[in-house]
């Protein structure tokens, strides 16, 4: 299992886990709907890369990028370091582990 792979399943643990905490403390509705449909689309990704679909790994950065953007725009409104900050800073890094991969691994 390599680095991409890894990345993408634990961000999509983290947004799923982010969703649910979102509701539990704010009764967010919408935190939970799109932290599960991220976090289960970047956890898809990752069971399909390791069966082997290259088209997979353009899914998990597709996914990321649209999540680093959006906690970016709110990281930018809000000047709050959690958990836009948190996703923003972590998102980068799954992001550049599955470009690398992308890069490298053709």
């Amino acid at each position: 299992m390599n680095l991409s792979i890894i990345a993408a399943l634990a961000y999509g643990i983290l947004a799923v886990i982010g969703g649910i905490i979102g509701y539990i403390q704010a009764n967010s509705q919408v935190s939970l709907f799109s932290g599960m449909i991220s976090g289960l689309l970047l956890i898809l990704a990752a069971y399909l890369q390791i069966q082997g679909l290259a088209w997979a790994s353009i899914l998990a950065v597709l996914v990321t990028l649209i999540l680093v953007i959006f906690f970016a725009l709110r990281l930018a409104k809000t000047r709050k370091f959690m958990p836009a900050g948190l996703m923003v800073i972590l998102g980068m890094l799954a992001l550049t582990l599955m470009v690398n991969q992308l890069v490298i691994g053709r």
